[in-house]
């Protein structure tokens, strides 16, 4: 049996009969609760459309989901050589975020190249992500108990401010000062307008852009922006947007086919990758969440991808639009399947 099935009906019949023999083997994540579970768990079963499958406890927390309290899947023991050894890693890393390829090589008789592919292929993300993220996790932990920016940070293992303040507009989406505080003390400037695809709200903090929408009234989409970032104060100002916003446009007219806008967005390690990932696709293409997912070297990862496309916050300058289903067919767009199809048109009658 493979780690992880690449038959997701497999791991699904295994959900619904409630196999303890996959117990170990596949994890299921359910993005309605954001709780994960093993195949066995005795509590109410997930709608299909909800469910994204892992090989890894480990895997499923870094995609952002914790564990369920009725089965503990983390306490589950794993049925299989390849995951305990990722698992081990997994552990190795958790106390000693520093450790190189070299020194986790040693201490799990793997070859460095061998390691770094057996992570990256139940995991989705490198060691070093993986370590990364564990940093940020901590971090986030220590302020969220009221310990100080400076205390937490070395209690997470930051050697020095600036290589916290590195990572800050990546993985908190504000500084970690800001983070401590829930966002409360944050501005972001916001403006709305017309477009090719009715009303456009852009929206950024000094550091980037942290949110481009596209909807029908401006009221929802002010209150979405509100919404997302609750504590933070919201300010209009048409003037000093005017740069990105006629960006926008312009890419919405075909005028501009390369958007490289400055961004404050926040995101997982695995979503960075995949909004990465959409970034490349070339305008006027399309690619699948499947190839997506091989591209990322996670080829049974396709629904995390669709997750992370449903999830993105900048319509346009992350093209989740250009990711479709496996025969060609559109599939859900955020902010509206015919959106998503005018954009395609558009972009490629408009490539030369």
């Amino acid at each position: 049996m493979n780690i992880l099935p690449t038959d997701e009906t497999t791991c699904w019949n295994a959900v619904q009969a409630r196999d303890i023999t996959f117990d170990g083997v596949i994890y299921y994540g359910v993005r309605s609760t954001g709780v994960y579970c093993r195949p066995s768990c005795a509590s109410r079963q997930p709608k299909r459309e909800n469910v994204t499958f892992f090989a890894l406890p480990e895997a499923a927390e870094q995609a952002g989901f914790r564990s369920c309290r009725r089965c503990r899947p983390n306490a589950t023991p794993m049925q299989n050589a390849q995951a305990e050894t990722v698992q081990r890693l997994c552990q190795l890393i958790a106390k000693d975020a520093d450790a190189n390829l070299a020194e986790l090589s040693a201490q799990t008789h793997l070859s460095e190249s061998h390691l770094q592919r057996l992570f990256k292929k139940l995991m989705g993300i490198t060691p070093r992500q993986y370590a990364e993220a564990l940093r940020t996790n901590r971090f986030k932990v220590e302020v969220r108990n009221g310990k100080a920016v400076t205390d937490a940070m070395y209690e997470a293992g930051y050697g020095s401010s600036s290589r916290l303040y590195e990572k800050a507009a990546n993985q908190f989406g504000m500084t970690p000062a800001t983070y401590r505080k829930g966002g409360k003390g944050m501005t972001i400037q916001f403006t709305t307008t017309d477009s090719a695809l009715g009303r456009l709200l852009v929206a950024a903090t000094e550091i980037g852009i942290c949110a481009v929408t596209l909807g029908d009234e401006d009221t929802k989409l002010v209150q979405d922006l509100r919404d997302e970032y609750p504590q933070a104060e919201l300010t209009p100002d048409a003037s000093g947007l005017q740069k990105h916003l006629q960006a926008i446009l312009q890419h919405l007219n075909g005028q501009s086919p390369h958007l490289d806008l400055p961004l404050d967005v926040r995101a997982t390690a695995f979503q960075q990758r995949v909004w990465e990932e959409l970034r490349r696709i070339p305008y006027g293409t399309t690619a699948s969440y499947s190839e997506i997912a091989r591209r990322l070297g996670q080829p049974t990862a396709t629904r995390a991808v669709a997750r992370a496309c449903a999830t993105n916050p900048v319509a346009l300058v992350t093209p989740c639009h250009r990711v479709v289903r496996e025969n060609g067919d559109l599939s859900g767009y955020r902010w509206g399947i015919e959106r998503k199809r005018q954009l395609l048109q558009q972009e490629q009658q408009n490539v030369v």
